[in-house]
C-alpha cells in the first residue's frame, strides 16, 4: 500500500528522494507487523493488537505506540479492501475475549 504520511518519529524510514514509499501488512496470531523497506534497508514495525487502531478516514490511517501511518486511497488500497476486513475482523475477535462484563 502507499504511504500517504508518517509520525515525525517514523520518517527516518522513509525515501529521501522523490519516490512512492510502499509499506507491506503482515498478519500474526496476537498482532500485525508493518513491513517498508527504504533503499536496501527494511524497517518493520510490530503492532500487538492491544496498541493496534484503525481510523478510516481518506484513506486508512493505523495509530499504535505513539505513532501512526496514514496509508492512500489508491487501486492498491481497494484492492486490499479483503484483507482490511479480515485484520478488523481478527482485532475485534480479540478484543472480544477481554471484554468486561455488564453490570
Amino acid at each position: 500500500m502507499i504511504i500517504d504520511d508518517l509520525s515525525p518519529n517514523l520518517n527516518v524510514v522513509l525515501n529521501t528522494v522523490s519516490d512512492i514509499n510502499y509499506a507491506n501488512i503482515e498478519m500474526r496470531k496476537q498482532g500485525i507487523l508493518i513491513h517498508i523497506t527504504k533503499g536496501h534497508q527494511n524497517y518493520t514495525w510490530a503492532i500487538p493488537f492491544y496498541h493496534l487502531v484503525i481510523y478510516k478516514t481518506d484513506g486508512m490511517s493505523i495509530h499504535a505506540q505513539g505513532k501512526f501511518i496514514h496509508f492512500k486511497k489508491s487501486k492498491n488500497f481497494y484492492e486490499n479492501k479483503e484483507f482490511l476486513g479480515t485484520l478488523l475482523n481478527e482485532k475485534i475477535q480479540y478484543d472480544e475475549q477481554y471484554k468486561l462484563p455488564v453490570l
